[in-house]
């Protein structure tokens, strides 16, 4: 037979222990560097943005929608907004995403293209894979809105 003093107590403790287990990996994750530090603020950010530029241009799959953008424009907002995406102190201020892909079409190739593209920018520029995977994961949700689905 159970004590039924002993069930909650061991309830008790569980709920104690997974609480001070939880504590502890939100400390953890809380002193490293973060996404923003990771990708070397906004300097390094507009490094990879740019080297990402450069990639856009060469690839034939995408660089099309790109012809007449006005380059320091879009490097400046995409600086801004991965920089915002990534918790830095950088507010984006160009237009909704939704509005600016509107008469684009863009394919799933294509904006598998741009995220490949991005991805060899922050190789290029060392970023870890985990800083990379945390932008992405980040980047995603725009989706729908860039393909305007």
């Amino acid at each position: 037979m159970t004590n039924p003093i002993m069930k909650p107590a061991v309830l008790a403790l569980l709920l104690i222990s997974s609480l001070a287990l939880a504590g502890c990996q939100s400390m953890r994750a809380e002193s490293g560097p973060t996404l923003y530090q990771q990708l070397g603020e906004r300097a390094g950010i507009a490094g990879f943005v740019e080297d990402l530029l450069f990639l856009i241009v060469d690839d034939d799959r995408i660089n099309q929608q790109f012809r007449g953008v006005n380059v320091a424009q879009f490097h400046r907002n995409l600086t801004d907004q991965l920089c915002e995406l990534s918790g830095g102190p950088c507010t984006y201020s160009g237009r909704e995403m939704r509005e600016l892909h509107a008469d684009m079409a863009i394919t799933d190739t294509q904006f598998n293209a741009l995220a490949e593209n991005l991805i060899l920018a922050m190789e290029k520029n060392d970023i870890p894979t985990g800083a990379q995977n945390r932008l992405l994961k980040r980047v995603v949700p725009l989706y729908p809105d860039i393909r305007n689905l």
